[in-house]
């Protein structure tokens, strides 16, 4: 299949860690058991206030998965791609599809479209989403320049098009911030008070104050991660789990400040021998001061590319873009 062309913009990224970044509190991440959806991709899930599993998969099922039993539910079916998923107190679940724009589910399984123009183009490529109180809809755009089966073209790339967006109650929607790299995974603080904000291809998580006084001032949480980070969730253990889809690449953090000729030929190369993120199942946890409290990775390819993780009273969920079962994990020690 030949190779788009790519325009690569240049960045320096901070030095990795040595040794993958292994502390004290790395550990081994344990399938225990697997949930399946009856399809494929379930690229994120989240639990909502009953306590089951809300995915979606390729073929654009919407599901409610009982973690306990394994029985699903089909909440709806969006007729494209969903990604981000979010269940509201009323029962509906807001869906990033990654073809139709920002749904809602509702609970007799019709689609509404929230939004499906931003800044005057086809919204494409939404990724998570959360919801306040008010009915303030945020959500992430990942890229504007790749789809979701060549999202690594946009590593190579460095495009930059990620952006967070507001959806206010009467349907005006602002992009808020652009120029995200990669924009992703999205969390609403307990209180209300700020979001967090992962940046895939800037191993890092922001925090975004919605409050005053900071209203409006974007911080860095988390940073330098060893890892790519896609979604992320609140559990009750009060953490913000965050799936890491890859570790970094030794070649691309080379590649990248140096001029994008070279990432263009090697992006150019057979599919063959281009390099390939490592499959490795891997979570991390923090406070939300920012202080690692768990990483957990897998030693085998049993399960692998984790792009969602969730807890919730002692239960430990991830899933993944590439598989199509959602898997239970042993909670760390």
């Amino acid at each position: 299949m030949p190779r788009r062309l790519i325009s690569p913009r240049r960045w320096t990224p901070p030095a990795a860690a040595p040794a993958g970044g292994r502390t004290d509190a790395t550990g081994e991440l344990v399938v225990s058991r697997r949930l399946a959806t009856g399809g494929h991709g379930p690229e994120d899930v989240v639990f909502d206030a009953e306590g089951q599993l809300v995915t979606g998969t390729d073929d654009g099922r919407v599901l409610r998965i009982d973690p306990a039993t394994g029985r699903t539910t089909v909440v709806g079916r969006t007729g494209g791609r969903p990604l981000g998923v979010q269940p509201c107190p009323d029962g509906s679940v807001l869906v990033c599809d990654h073809d139709r724009g920002l749904l809602r589910v509702q609970p007799d399984g019709a689609v509404e479209v929230l939004v499906d123009t931003v800044d005057g183009e086809p919204l494409t490529f939404a990724s998570n989403v959360v919801q306040e109180l008010d009915g303030t809809v945020w959500f992430t755009t990942s890229t504007s320049r790749w789809d979701v089966d060549s999202h690594l073209g946009d590593m190579f790339e460095h495009s930059c098009t990620g952006r967070l967006v507001r959806r206010d109650p009467d349907g005006r929607v602002t992009t808020v911030i652009r120029g995200l790299k990669f924009a992703n995974g999205l969390v609403l603080a307990p209180d209300g008070s700020h979001l967090l904000l992962a940046e895939t291809t800037g191993y890092r998580i922001w925090r975004y104050w919605l409050t005053t006084p900071a209203t409006g001032r974007a911080e860095l949480l988390v940073e330098n991660l060893p890892g790519f980070p896609d979604n992320m969730s609140l559990g009750s253990d009060g953490l913000l789990w965050v799936a890491l889809a890859a570790p970094r690449n030794a070649l691309l953090d080379r590649l990248l400040p140096l001029p994008g000729v070279l990432r263009l030929l090697v992006w150019n190369l057979p599919e063959a021998v281009r390099p390939e993120a490592t499959p490795v199942a891997w979570v991390m946890a923090f406070g939300l001061d920012g202080a690692l409290v768990h990483d957990l990775r897998s030693s085998t390819a049993a399960y692998g590319f984790v792009t969602a993780v969730a807890e919730h009273r002692g239960t430990l969920v991830i899933s993944s873009l590439h598989e199509s079962d959602v898997a239970v994990v042993q909670q760390p020690g």
